[in-house]
């Protein structure tokens, strides 16, 4: 499933760092794995990948690929600090989000004051 809203882009450099908190990975196998989520193009990608690398969020290094180099992306640990800051506020936004479209039916909020 495919999202059509717009992602901001915060929510994307908390993706990409969430990503590459997990594991380095090269461009294009970071796009492939954000789209499972999100439509996003590799066209869009690359610009976050600059931007991020100059906050100095993330650094680059090459490895050699079937006679090509591959560009690898890989969380500092500034990036890592930013990520925690990115879901704290996702957080808070998306419980904000879910008072309107999820809200708590009166039987589970009197459970919760036990």
């Amino acid at each position: 499933m495919f999202m059509s809203i717009q992602v901001s882009t915060e929510l994307l450099d908390g993706m990409v760092l969430a990503l590459l908190k997990e594991e380095d990975r090269y461009g294009y196998a970071l796009t492939q794995e954000i789209q499972k989520s999100i439509t996003v193009s590799e066209s869009t990608m690359y610009p976050v990948l600059r931007r991020l690398k100059k906050e100095a969020w993330l650094t680059t290094y090459d490895q050699p690929f079937q006679g090509r180099n591959r560009r690898y992306y890989q969380i500092t640990d500034t990036g890592k600090k930013r990520l925690t800051v990115i879901l704290h506020e996702w957080g808070a936004y998306k419980d904000s989000l879910d008072r309107i479209f999820a809200p708590k039916t009166p039987a589970e909020t009197k459970g919760e004051s036990k």
